[in-house]
């Protein structure tokens, strides 16, 4: 995977396209794209043999932003609700949405239209008793 990403030149250590076979030392910075972020690493340290996955993070230090986060989890929420035309029929739980988004403004609509109705009749009671008397 690494390798591919490499080949295709999404790699970068200091600034320059890396090769597969690129010897990285501490304090170089690699720079990759991941996951729609360009993540961007410190290596703080090259460990004699290899290491498990746990340990990796003592050797790097993550330096990519608060902001690329908080940008991905934007886009997987608004991917939820995505739907490319023609893909066919809502599913089932999409109508359900749909008619309880449509349910939840008619419900707020008749609310403050009883409400105005409401008003407007005791306003018409009151002058009907003032004619009356």
């Amino acid at each position: 995977m690494v390798t591919e990403a490499c080949k295709k030149n999404h790699v970068t250590v200091n600034g320059q396209v890396a090769k597969p076979s690129k010897e990285v030392f501490p304090t170089d910075k690699i720079t990759f794209r991941k996951d729609q972020i360009t993540q961007i690493i410190t290596v703080l340290d090259i460990p004699e043999s290899r290491v498990g996955a746990k340990l990796v993070d003592i050797y790097r230090k993550n330096e990519t932003p608060a902001e690329a986060y908080a940008h991905l989890e934007l886009l997987k929420l608004s991917k939820e609700h995505y739907r490319k035309t023609g893909t066919g029929r809502p599913t089932k739980k999409d109508r359900r949405d749909i008619d309880e988004y449509g349910n939840d403004i008619i419900d707020e609509d008749w609310g403050k239209l009883k409400s105005k109705i409401s008003i407007l009749h005791s306003k018409i009671h009151n002058i009907n008793k003032f004619k009356f008397e």
